[in-house]
């Protein structure tokens, strides 16, 4: 089955959570946990998605290259303005249990330009 999801003026927590129970299969009558499920997932306006709070300057994104000293941090902020896709599909990768059939559950999530 395929889902459309309109993310403009949306919270980015509600939109992750629902995205991840359709990707999971939780919402088809044929839901089996060792699956992935049919379902697909297309997202448009995802630039208009809203986070509560100081979320935007408070958020910190961690990556460490491999090197001693090298911790980058970004904002929510920088990442917004970066590549909005990226925040949305990190946010319902880590709702997603954490197993095999996360990278095969994942590619069922379609970004829809205009």
């Amino acid at each position: 089955m395929e889902y459309h999801i309109d993310a403009k003026n949306k919270v980015l927590g509600r939109v992750a959570t629902d995205i991840a129970l359709i990707l999971q299969g939780k919402k088809s009558a044929s839901y089996q946990a060792n699956r992935v499920s049919d379902d697909k997932v297309y997202v448009k306006n995802v630039e208009g998605i809203i986070v509560t709070g100081n979320k935007m300057v408070d958020k910190i994104y961690y990556n460490h290259t491999g090197y001693v000293g090298h911790l980058k941090e970004k904002r929510l902020e920088e990442k917004m303005e970066k590549d909005p896709r990226w925040v949305l599909r990190h946010a319902v990768r880590k709702m997603l249990p954490r197993n095999f059939l996360t990278q095969r559950r994942i590619k069922n999530l379609i970004f829809v330009e205009k």
